[in-house]
């Protein structure tokens, strides 16, 4: 691979050698800084909802520095210049902490937490940096960068005395990003920018990082689906919350299809059918319905009754009922003096007694 440094005009090679030296001179303080920021960034989301998968710091490397302070502008009127005439002071990457989380929410969350410590820093740069975006229809892993300035730091004073100034402010990098951001960057860097080399590339590989970058942004759509849904289905066991809420059609609806999104085949949207028959048994509560609506429960009662064909909501709640209450689902919920509850009566009676047949087998 070509770097900057090996393509850096002569001219421009004793003002580059020399930051190097400088570089190398502090390099021991700077690692001190290093990480003093990393566990001052760590220390952050202590006794906070939000726990990062880890957070990792590095000091730039010397050859890393090299090159990238080699970097030129290149004018054809003009001689070269360097980018970076300063770089101890002009690179904020130098120091880099890295924060990874779980899910693509929990990025903005870390950010927010950390931007809100203004006795520690000062955020003087934040911006979503994305190779590909939603605007240009491409893909491409994603990551919240953010600039700090520390304040009154006594690492970052040591490390500025080294170089003439008694200032205890500093600029770093903060990169926030997803657990499967950072794999699918860190294989990226690795392949297409490290080892790159011209002569073994092939647009086949773009073609798959492409591919792989779609891929990454579906599967992140998807567990953040489920921690929603998960987020949901907890809060339905809160008495003092969502597990509180009183059991209307609408709310019954909406328990059952988050519960059993599976068994939702009732043509209209009327549960009330629903509610009279919980109402019966005096359960008017959201955590009354989760609690009814238990995976085995369903389990049980499935293989208990056989079904020939697989039963809708209204079939499904009313064999629940009878799996958990009995004869006295029977009685509640059936009128034995008009036509219509005669024959419902008969349906319990016949399904309780292959619900016993199957208890007494187990």
């Amino acid at each position: 691979m070509v770097s900057a440094w090996d393509e850096l005009d002569d001219r421009l090679r004793p003002a580059v050698e020399e930051s190097v030296r400088e570089y190398e001179r502090v390099r021991p303080a700077l690692e001190a800084v290093t990480a003093d920021s990393r566990e001052r960034i760590e220390n952050i989301f202590v006794g906070t909802e939000l726990r990062p998968l880890f957070v990792t710091a590095r000091t730039k490397t010397i050859d890393s520095f090299r090159d990238k302070a080699s970097r030129m502008f290149v004018d054809s009127d003009a001689p070269p210049s360097l980018v970076f005439p300063d770089p101890l002071r002009n690179l904020t990457d130098l120091v880099g902490v890295r924060v990874i989380t779980t899910l693509p929410h929990e990025v903005d969350t870390a950010a927010n937490l950390i931007k809100r410590q203004r006795n520690e820093f000062d955020c003087r740069g934040d911006r979503e940096k994305d190779i590909g975006s939603i605007e240009s229809g491409t893909y491409g892993y994603s990551s919240r960068h953010l600039i700090l300035r520390t304040i009154q730091n006594d690492a970052v004073r040591a490390y500025q005395q080294l170089l003439g100034s008694d200032s205890g402010s500093y600029l770093f990098e903060t990169q926030i990003r997803t657990v499967l951001a950072h794999a699918w960057s860190e294989i990226e860097h690795d392949i297409r920018f490290k080892s790159f080399n011209p002569k073994a590339w092939s647009p086949y590989f773009d073609r798959q990082f492409t591919a792989t970058a779609a891929m990454l942004e579906s599967v992140e759509s998807t567990f953040a689906d489920l921690h929603s849904r998960y987020q949901k289905v907890t809060g339905f066991w809160d008495p003092e919350g969502e597990g509180g809420v009183e059991l209307t059609p609408d709310r019954i609806r909406e328990v059952w299809q988050t519960l059993l999104p599976h068994v939702d085949r009732k043509s209209d949207d009327d549960w009330r059918w629903a509610a009279e028959l919980l109402a019966a048994h005096g359960l008017t509560t959201t955590t009354a319905l989760a609690s009814l609506l238990q995976a085995d429960t369903i389990t049980s009662v499935r293989h208990a009754l056989d079904h020939r064909y697989s039963p809708g909501p209204d079939r499904l709640l009313d064999d629940v009922l009878l799996w958990n209450y009995g004869e006295r689902h029977i009685e509640l919920t059936a009128d034995p003096s008009s036509e219509t509850g005669a024959s419902r009566r008969d349906s319990l009676v016949r399904r309780f007694r292959q619900i016993r047949t199957f208890r007494s087998r187990a």
